[in-house]
C-alpha cells in the first residue's frame, strides 16, 4: 500500500487477511479485536455527535484554580461584579480544593502557595466566611508555607494592585521595556509570544499602579506570617545561579531611579505598548488567545481612562467571557481555547478508525480548517524569520499574529492523509505554504519552538520576574517531531538538510534512560510517542540500539493494570518516575509509541489496548480527571478534555488495522 494512502482503505476490522504469499497472516485473538471493533464504532459515532455546526471540534480545557480566581479578582478590580456567575465559580474553587488544604496546579498534585492565595482570595471576595472550615484549613496550609509574600511574581503583582502589599514586592519592570533597540538584552522579541502578550499591557499596568476598586474592601492580611509591609525578603534569585544575584543587584540598582525617569519617555512607552496591544486585540477571541494577556489588556485600557463601552475595551471582555464554561452546579474559565487542535486531533483519530478522509462530514472540517490557515499577517514570528512567508494554524478559533508549529503540522498531516489533495487544489495549495512556514521555522539547533524560532536568550530565565521558569520558547523534542513526521508524510526524504537536521536534533536530545522529554503534553511518554511515531515515518531503524532503548524504557514504565501514567510532578527532576494512576490519554500514548516501532504483537502493547477498552468511558470520552498536558512545566498544567477521547479512539483502531494488515509497519505522521 502506498504510504499516502489512508487507513480508511484497509478491509474493516474483522475482515481476514492474507499475506503475499498467500498464507495466512498471525491471527489476533479474536476475542479482544471483537471488543476493540464495538469500542471503535461506539466512540467513532460519539466523536462525530460532538462536531459543531461549522465541522470543528472543541472541548474544554481546563487548567488550575488560579484562572477562575483571577476572574473573580477582575470583577472586583473593576467593580462589574456578576454574582450568579460568582457563586457559580466559587462552587468550583470549593470543589477541587486539595486534601491539603490548598489548591494543586493540576487533579491530586501538590500544595501550591500561589494557587492557594488566589483562591483563597477569590473565595473571601465571594463572600466565604474565614472561619468556614475549607477558608481555615487553606489558610492554615498557606501560612504553614511561608504565608502570601511567598507566592510567585504574577500573584504579587494581583495583590499589590488590591493594596495587599507594597510594589517593592514586585521586580522592577518599567514601561520603557517598550522602547528598548532590539539589540539590547531585554526586548519582546527575546521572549515567548504568551510572554509579550501578557507584558505588554501588564507594563502599562505596573506603571501607573492602580488601585483595585474592591468594592467590598476586602483583604486578607491574615495570610501573612509576617505584615507584608515589614516584609523584606520578596524578591528571590530564581535558579540559585551567580547571573540571578547579578539581576538581583540590578533590580536594588534600577528601583530608585525608576522614579527619575522622564514623564515624555514614560508616556510614549505606555502609547508604544497600547500601539502593541491594540492590532492585536483578535476580536472576541482575545489578545493571544489567553486570558493572562486579555485581562490585563482590559486592566490597561481601564487605568487609561477608556470607558466601559470603547470599542478596545468590548472586545477584550467579550473575549474574556467566551472562556466561561458554565454548567447546572458549577462554572470555570478556561485559560484558552483549543479548536484548531482539537479538530485536526479528532479528524486523524476518526481516519484511524475507518472514516474515509473525503467523508461528506469532513467537507466542512476541511473548509473550516482551509479558512483559518495564516496567510496573508506576518506574525510576532517574523522577527526572527522576515523572508518567511506566513502559512501556519493557530491554536485558537483566530489568533493570526500567532500561528503554532504544532497545530501547523498536525493540520497538514490531517490534511495530507485524507487524500482530497488530488481533486482539490486548494489542499495542495495549502500544504504548499505550511510546509514553506514550518522549514522556514527551524531553528539553528535543528529543532523547532511552538511560535518562534530560536526563542533561545536563556540568560533571561535568571531575572527576578520570571520566577515562573516559562518566559521563553525555545526548540522543543515533542515540536520538533511533529514536524518531522509532518515532512516525511508529505515525501521529504532523510537526505533533505531540514530533516537531517531535525534527526541530529533529536537523537541530541535523548535522556539517558532511552525517553525524549515532553514539553507539551505529560511528559516522557508524550515525548517519546511523538519522537518515535516521526522516526518511524521518516525511515529509521526500528532495531536501531537508540530506539530500542526508549522501546525497553516505554515498557519499563506499564503499570500492573496494564496502563500507563505519569504524574505532572515528574517535570521536577528528582520525580521524574513519579505515577498515580494510569490514564487513557497516556496509555493511548505508550500503546501508539510501540506500535511505530513495530511491536505490534508485544504483549505490552496488547495490555494496553485491554486497559483501554476496560477504563471507564461515558460516550466519547474515557473518565480521566487527571492533567495529562502542560502549559508550562511545574508553574501551568493543562487538562484537555479532548485527550480522553480520540486518543485511546486511535490507539483501538491503529491496533485493529494493523493486526489485520499484511505488514505491522505505521505507515503515518502520527
Amino acid at each position: 500500500m502506498d504510504e499516502r494512502t489512508p487507513h480508511s482503505t484497509l478491509p474493516p476490522l474483522g475482515t481476514p487477511r492474507s499475506d503475499e504469499a498467500g498464507l495466512a497472516s498471525t491471527r489476533p485473538d479474536p476475542l479482544l479485536l471483537s471488543r476493540v471493533d464495538r469500542a471503535v464504532d461506539n466512540v467513532t459515532a460519539a466523536l462525530f455527535g460532538l462536531q459543531a455546526r461549522d465541522g470543528e471540534w472543541c472541548f474544554e480545557l481546563e487548567a488550575d484554580a488560579t484562572i477562575p480566581a483571577e476572574y473573580i479578582l477582575l470583577e472586583h478590580y473593576l467593580n462589574e461584579i456578576d454574582e450568579p456567575l460568582e457563586r457559580d465559580l466559587a462552587r468550583y474553587l470549593r470543589r477541587i480544593q486539595g486534601s491539603h488544604g490548598g489548591w494543586p496546579l493540576f487533579h491530586e498534585g501538590d500544595f501550591n502557595i500561589s494557587a492557594s492565595v488566589k483562591a483563597y482570595y477569590a473565595l473571601k471576595l465571594a463572600g466565604d466566611d474565614i472561619e468556614a472550615p475549607h477558608m481555615r484549613r487553606a489558610r492554615e496550609a498557606i501560612l504553614a508555607h511561608g504565608g502570601a509574600a511567598r507566592a510567585n511574581v504574577f500573584t504579587r503583582i494581583a495583590l499589590a494592585l488590591f493594596g495587599q502589599i507594597p510594589w517593592r514586592a514586585v521586580p522592577v519592570m518599567p514601561v520603557e521595556i517598550m522602547l528598548l533597540p532590539k539589540w539590547f538584552p531585554f526586548h519582546l522579541d527575546k521572549v515567548a509570544y504568551w510572554s509579550r502578550t501578557v507584558l505588554a499591557p501588564m507594563l502599562v499596568v505596573m506603571a501607573k499602579r492602580p488601585r483595585a476598586r474592591n468594592p467590598k474592601q476586602i483583604g486578607i492580611r491574615e495570610l501573612f506570617v509576617t505584615p507584608p509591609e515589614q516584609e523584606r525578603h520578596y524578591l528571590v534569585n530564581p535558579t540559585g545561579k551567580w547571573i540571578g544575584e547579578a539581576f538581583l543587584w540590578l533590580d536594588r540598582i534600577l528601583r530608585p531611579l525608576e522614579r527619575f525617569f522622564p514623564r515624555p519617555m514614560r508616556e510614549r512607552a505606555i502609547q508604544r505598548a497600547i500601539e502593541f496591544v491594540v492590532p492585536r486585540l483578535n476580536g472576541d477571541d482575545g489578545l493571544g488567545g489567553i486570558y493572562p494577556a486579555m485581562a490585563y489588556s482590559v486592566m490597561a485600557f481601564d487605568v487609561l481612562g477608556y470607558p466601559k463601552d470603547h470599542p478596545h475595551r468590548v472586545t477584550a471582555m467579550s473575549a474574556i467571557r467566551k472562556l466561561l464554561v458554565k454548567s447546572p452546579a458549577e462554572g470555570y474559565c478556561q485559560p484558552c481555547l483549543s479548536p484548531i487542535w482539537d479538530t485536526s486531533l479528532a479528524w486523524h483519530a476518526l481516519m484511524e478508525a475507518g472514516a474515509d478522509g473525503k467523508d461528506p462530514r469532513f467537507d466542512k472540517t476541511v473548509d473550516w480548517l482551509l479558512e483559518r490557515q495564516i496567510l496573508d499577517v506576518g506574525g510576532d514570528w517574523i522577527s526572527r524569520r522576515p523572508d518567511v512567508r506566513p502559512g501556519g494554524w493557530a491554536f485558537q478559533f483566530r489568533n493570526a499574529h500567532y500561528p503554532d508549529v504544532d497545530d501547523t503540522a498536525v493540520v497538514g498531516m490531517a490534511l495530507a492523509r485524507s487524500g482530497r489533495a488530488a481533486t482539490d487544489p486548494r489542499i495542495q495549495a495549502s500544504l504548499d505554504r505550511a510546509t514553506e512556514w514550518l522549514i522556514g521555522m527551524q531553528s539553528k539547533n535543528g529543532g523547532w519552538g511552538a511560535f518562534d524560532a530560536d526563542n533561545t536568550h536563556y540568560y533571561l530565565n535568571h531575572i527576578p520576574f520570571a520566577d515562573h521558569g516559562a518566559l521563553l520558547d525555545p526548540p522543543t523534542e515533542d515540536v520538533t517531531a511533529r514536524v518531522l513526521s509532518y515532512l516525511a508524510q508529505i515525501g521529504y526524504g532523510r537526505d533533505h538538510p531540514c530533516v537531517s537536521r531535525a534527526l541530529d536534533y533529536l537523537k541530541r536530545e535523548q535522556q539517558p534512560d532511552g525517553s525524549w522529554f515532553g514539553r507539551w503534553g505529560t511528559n516522557y511518554v508524550y515525548g517519546t510517542w511523538s519522537v518515535l511515531c516521526a522516526l518511524n515515518i521518516i525511515g529509521e531503524d526500528m532495531q536501531a540500539p537508540y530506539i530500542r532503548r526508549a522501546v525497553t524504557w516505554l515498557k519499563s514504565r506499564q503499570r500492573e493494570d496494564g496502563g500507563w501514567g505519569e504524574d505532572g510532578a515528574s517535570y521536577w527532576q528528582e520525580r521524574r518516575a513519579e505515577v498515580k494512576e494510569s490514564t487513557p490519554s497516556q496509555t493511548a500514548w505508550a500503546t501508539l509509541a510501540l506500535m511505530a516501532t513495530g511491536d505490534v504483537e508485544d504483549e505490552a502493547v496488547r495490555r494496553g489496548v485491554d486497559y483501554i477498552l476496560t477504563a471507564p468511558r461515558e460516550g466519547a470520552r474515557w473518565t480521566e480527571p487527571w492533567y495529562t498536558a502542560v502549559g508550562f512545566p511545574r508553574v501551568f498544567y493543562l487538562r484537555y478534555h479532548g485527550y480522553a477521547a480520540y486518543f485511546p479512539l486511535w490507539a483501538l483502531s491503529r491496533y485493529g488495522n494493523l493486526m489485520r494488515a499484511n505488514e505491522r509497519r505505521v505507515k503515518w505522521g502520527m
